[in-house]
């Protein structure tokens, strides 16, 4: 074999083994490619974990951090679910708590201040002029019993007519022995005294004066060696039997309550309960609330007034109706929030609707049923870590005709019910003192509302106060309905 020749095979064996090579290669890096490529998933966003509602349609730096953005996908467990190690959450102290329908117990809670119960006050007076020979160890603030020495009086006008009253009665003529019993008292002089004189057969100059109810020395009038007029006071006594609470109710809220109602009142760590014993007459224009006064039995003179009370009215029971813990509502400001537990450690962000708030315990009109768990304790770090982690909220759904009494419609087209007094009105806007709107969460205050129709402005002016609907607009809310108050819808 010649040269040529062995070149000529060398070369074809070596084409031969490279496209044995590249063909077996070929079928291995085509498999490598199809392992590393699986079925990827839409990305639907990137976000910056420290501040998520921040979306960009593509990777790159957080223009507000120094790190990466990163994907949210659409089949991402995580944009419905947050899922926490049962350690950490038992950690956390994490309480869960059972949405339940039951009647929910409306009532109104106060704070009040203890006061002294003005009826229950005693005057003590001067009945004739005199000297004061003796006051006893007395000062303003002082607690006395009843019958309680005060003060000793020289009484000179008495010494006459007692000296005179004696003499009648040695001569045993009743008919003037009563003539002048009686002008002794109508000088003054105390029955008990005139007893005294006719049980002795003498007469007396000096009186002592005596606490006529045990309570309070509010003012002390008397001072040793000084001379006292007719009707000058001695002292004024308030008694401690019974004290007051008086506390700003709002208007609409008042108009519930009556006199003779029992009210839950809490004070110094005991709770007790008192009587309504008047809805006092003048609303007050600031704040549109109605005082309303309290009676609380004292029989052991613990309750001291000055001291803090919180009250509680009962203002009636609604029908059964979708019940949570207060404390299981994370109110962001825009909406209102519950960690709803769905198992296995996963909790779930909802948004809801909520009604009246009360003992504790709020309605919901919407977002949850009946049965949910919803985290009562520890949701604050839950919806921090969501927040962190881009999860979506779940809103809440409209409800049908087949669900409870209580069904309410989605927030966007729920109206809004409040009371307020026209502070300015035109056809396009209309400025408002209203009450607190409870299922806004709002409180008291003033603002302006546009109105969804000029009509609304036709029959009402400043100083009025009405009834009105507000529903959302936008980023706002217009008022739909709007009458005053005792007028036809």
């Amino acid at each position: 074999m010649n040269k040529t020749m062995i070149i000529a095979a060398v070369a074809v064996a070596i084409a031969a083994g490279g496209g044995y090579w590249a063909g077996t290669h070929r079928g291995d890096l085509a498999t490598a490619k199809t392992a590393a490529k699986p079925d990827e998933k839409k990305v639907l966003y990137w976000y910056d974990p420290m501040s998520p509602s921040q979306h960009f349609d593509k990777p790159g730096k957080s223009p507000f951090m120094d790190m990466q953005l990163l994907p949210k996908y659409a089949d991402d467990e995580e944009v419905a679910r947050l899922e926490i190690d049962p350690k950490v959450s038992q950690n956390l102290g994490m309480r869960l708590a059972t949405v339940e329908r039951a009647a929910f117990a409306q009532s109104v809670s106060a704070p009040a201040v203890v006061q002294f119960n003005d009826r229950d006050v005693a005057l003590v007076q001067a009945r004739a002029a005199g000297f004061v020979q003796k006051v006893y160890a007395r000062a303003p603030g002082d607690v006395v019993a009843r019958d309680a020495p005060l003060a000793d009086i020289l009484v000179p006008d008495w010494v006459g007519a007692q000296e005179e009253f004696l003499a009648v009665l040695r001569t045993s003529d009743k008919s003037l022995a009563a003539a002048s019993r009686q002008r002794l008292s109508l000088l003054g002089m105390p029955e008990a005294a005139i007893e005294e004189v006719a049980r002795s057969g003498k007469s007396q100059a000096r009186f002592t004066f005596t606490a006529p109810i045990s309570g309070v020395i509010q003012e002390l009038g008397v001072r040793t060696g000084m001379t006292l007029a007719q009707g000058a006071m001695v002292a004024r006594i308030n008694g401690l039997g019974s004290v007051w609470l008086e506390a700003a109710v709002p208007q609409s809220q008042a108009e519930a309550l009556h006199v003779g109602q029992l009210v839950k009142v809490a004070i110094s760590g005991r709770t007790t309960f008192g009587k309504v014993i008047a809805m006092l007459p003048q609303l007050e224009p600031t704040s549109r609330t109605l005082r309303v006064r309290v009676e609380l039995p004292n029989h052991t003179g613990e309750i001291r007034p000055g001291m803090f009370a919180q009250m509680e009215f009962a203002t009636g029971t609604s029908t059964p109706q979708l019940i949570i813990p207060s404390e299981a509502v994370v109110r962001t400001g825009a909406r209102n929030l519950v960690m709803v537990a769905s198992g296995n450690g996963q909790y779930v962000p909802v948004a809801v609707q909520l009604g009246e708030e009360s003992g504790g315990k709020t309605v919901v009109l919407a977002g949850l049923n009946e049965g949910d768990r919803v985290v009562a304790s520890g949701q604050f770090l839950l919806d921090s870590e969501a927040s962190l982690r881009g999860i979506h909220t779940k809103e809440p759904a409209a409800q049908t005709d087949s669900d409870a009494p209580s069904a309410a419609k989605p927030a966007a087209s729920a109206v809004h019910q409040g009371i307020g007094m026209v502070e300015s009105v035109n056809e396009r806007e209309i400025v408002l003192t209203h009450e607190p709107i409870a299922s806004l969460g709002w409180s008291a205050m003033t603002m302006p509302f546009a109105l969804a129709s000029p009509a609304l402005a036709r029959n009402v002016k400043p100083g009025d106060t009405v009834h009105f609907g507000l529903v959302k607009a936008g980023d706002g809310y217009v008022i739909k309905t709007l009458h005053k108050m005792g007028g036809a819808s």
